[in-house]
């Protein structure tokens, strides 16, 4: 979610542009049900559910050279797949999303391909979700309901959280 990473010299080096911020049309749950290797930790998921809310997010434009690793290494970089481990923890998954105008449109976003419980997220891993929050805007509601995500998933990381400027009363300012 942070442009910054996404961004990073290893990931898209800057492509991914910026359109909107946006949120789910269908409910669905934020929650951490994949490990992932290269964050040493829980990595998060967003499952569809009747009881969910919407989950925000960020639309990005991306060349569609970076989209596939095929054509990505092409021209010898990494591709958006690869950053989100399509195929292996990941599998793309097309969904509707509105943004804060009310236009909806479809965006590809990646949902985990083997879920597993009890898995544990780590501070680092959240702290770059939390970041993004804070860099794009999103309501402070929603930073309080990714917070509660977090320690539900990990109640280790509460004081660590706080130590970073997140608690319960998280706030999507800088």
């Amino acid at each position: 979610m942070s442009s910054t990473r996404i961004n990073g010299d290893d990931r898209l080096k800057g492509d991914a542009k910026f359109i909107s911020v946006c949120q789910t049309v269908e409910p669905h749950v934020f929650a951490f049900t994949v490990w992932s290797k290269k964050n040493r930790c829980a990595a998060a998921d967003i499952l569809h559910a009747a009881q969910g809310r919407a989950i925000y997010g960020v639309l990005y434009e991306i060349p569609d050279y970076l989209m596939t690793k095929a054509t990505a290494r092409v021209k010898n970089r990494t591709s958006l797949d690869e950053i989100e481990g399509q195929g292996t923890n990941y599998v793309q998954q097309i969904i509707r999303v509105v943004d804060p105008n009310g236009r909806e449109s479809a965006a590809i976003t990646y949902v985990v391909k083997n879920r597993c419980d009890g898995l544990k997220t780590s501070i680092d891993y959240v702290t770059h979700i939390l970041r993004g929050l804070q860099e794009h805007h999103f309501p402070e509601e929603y930073c309080r309901y990714i917070v509660s995500r977090v320690l539900e998933n990990n109640s280790l990381l509460s004081e660590e959280l706080q130590d970073r400027g997140f608690d319960e009363d998280a706030k999507c300012e800088l």
